[in-house]
């Protein structure tokens, strides 16, 4: 090879024609003009993948921020759902079958922190990137018990008591989340919470304040990130709150390409404000097709079969990294729907805990028409230990769906549900219920779409080995 064919691989013609347009140099050196179009390009790509990168953020601090609307802002204080989660809060994908509470926890206001923890619940310490922390429940260090958690505010150095659970998150926010189990009635559930959960500073364990639950249960209030410009102001809000420990310098790097730094103003002009919310628009775009068309392997429950039940955590790997290797999609695929991270809800124990699925399509590979009427054939004898339950989600917010049917679910323990003779099940969805099946149905909505979970509590070995697997959701009409 001469050196002429050297120079022709390394030169650049005066017109290159690219997706983004023309491009023009004058013996390799760019044109004003082109030099303003790549720019615009570069920071449109870099705005795609600040919304697709910090989503994690973005989620957990909707997360914290939306139940400031009711009153949930202090340490002594915790969002209880003591009627059960229902459709009026957007929360992404809730359950309407466990009982859930989140407490404040403020680490730069309080220093470190004591999380009292009631037996029998599970949960999760995420940080305000929504990295995993720590579990609580049988997963956890106390085993199902309950214990004491101390949580120690990032660069902490000072002594550390014995006694507690210590953990050391990144960051000062944490957010922390605990389902509590209703299995012996509502009440009880509710009145181990009250009497047990406590969280105060350990400068006050002699005197903690007292705490104040306050009931999410019933209330609009919105806890999903925007998908409009607003998303990079909560980043950067974010940003200016939280520790430096928050971000690689990588990740610092890309925010500050759009103007995101901690300690400055973030104060895009008109331009770069338009091109942002260009970003936005298609990042909001990107993370759809992703969840609802993936392309990656693993995130199929039943792979090379054609179904459309899909898994929460492609791989069931919910730090998104295989062989070294980050799993980018993966993790836009989680963080858009979906909600708290810990490595004890991608684990399948015969008989214990839960599994999900969840299908955006339906048996012909269509988005869910709201107008039209469907059915789900569950086959005989679903293999759970405890109960089996279908929910509706609204494809918009990811929340459930706001019908005249105040919990969107119906399973396995719900009153009136009837089973075939085989004991099977079929379940109905569409604007009117069918005549006979009014307590297998779920209401849609003419002109909005859905999407539904499938959740299994206490799954058995017949589910875990896809030896029993649910039939695909099929447009009657």
């Amino acid at each position: 090879m001469g050196i002429e064919s050297e120079l022709e691989g390394i030169s650049t013609p005066d017109v290159v024609d690219t997706a983004i347009g023309e491009l023009r140099f004058r013996d390799g050196a760019p044109l004003p003009q082109t030099a303003e179009l790549v720019y615009d390009y570069l920071d449109r790509a870099r705005g795609v993948e600040v919304f697709l990168n910090a989503m994690p953020g973005a989620s957990v601090y909707a997360l914290v921020k939306g139940p400031q609307a009711i009153g949930v802002s202090r340490t002594n204080q915790v969002l209880l759902f003591d009627g059960l989660m229902d459709s009026s809060s957007l929360f992404l994908t809730g359950n309407t079958s466990t009982l859930y509470a989140i407490p404040v926890i403020d680490l730069r206001a309080d220093g470190p922190t004591v999380v009292e923890v009631p037996p029998g619940m599970l949960g999760a310490f995420n940080d305000m990137w929504f990295r995993y922390v720590g579990d609580v429940g049988p997963a956890g260090p106390d085993k199902g018990a309950g214990g004491r958690y101390l949580l120690l505010p990032p660069g902490y150095d000072g002594d550390v008591p014995d006694g507690y659970f210590v953990l050391r998150p990144r960051t000062f926010g944490v957010w922390t989340f605990m389902r509590g189990s209703v299995a012996n009635g509502l009440d009880a559930g509710v009145a181990n919470i009250v009497d047990n959960l406590k969280v105060y500073p350990l400068a006050r364990r002699d005197n903690p304040p007292e705490m104040e639950f306050i009931s999410g249960s019933g209330k609009s209030f919105n806890t999903i990130h925007p998908n409009t410009y607003e998303f990079y102001e909560h980043v950067n809000e974010l940003v200016q709150m939280e520790s430096d420990e928050m971000l690689d310098v990588e990740t610092r790097g890309l925010l500050a390409s759009i103007g995101i730094v901690k300690g400055r103003p973030f104060e895009p002009d008109d331009r770069m404000k338009r091109i942002l919310i260009d970003a936005v628009a298609i990042g909001n775009a990107i993370a759809r097709s992703i969840v609802w068309y993936p392309r990656m392997t693993g995130a199929r429950v039943y792979p090379d079969s054609g179904s459309n039940w899909m898994m929460g955590w492609v791989d069931k790997d919910v730090f998104f990294e295989k062989d070294g290797v980050r799993n980018l999609d993966a993790r836009v695929m989680f963080h858009y729907p979906y909600t708290a991270v810990t490595p004890a809800m991608a684990v399948s124990v015969p008989g214990r805990g839960s599994d999900y699925a969840i299908v955006y399509l339906d048996g012909n590979n269509e988005p869910f028409d709201g107008a039209a009427a469907y059915r789900l054939h569950l086959p005989p004898n679903p293999p759970v230990n405890d109960f089996w339950a279908v929910t509706l989600y609204d494809t918009q917010t990811r929340s459930q769906l706001q019908t005249s049917q105040r919990f969107p679910t119906v399973g396995g323990n719900a009153p009136g549900i009837e089973a075939n003779e085989d004991g099977s099940y079929d379940i109905y969805f569409g604007p009117e219920a069918p005549t006979g099946y009014e307590h297998n149905w779920l209401e849609t909505v003419p002109g909005r779409s859905w999407f539904a979970a499938l959740r299994m509590y206490g799954p058995e070995q017949a589910w875990i080995d896809k030896t029993w697997r649910p039939g695909e959701i099929e447009r009657l009409a």
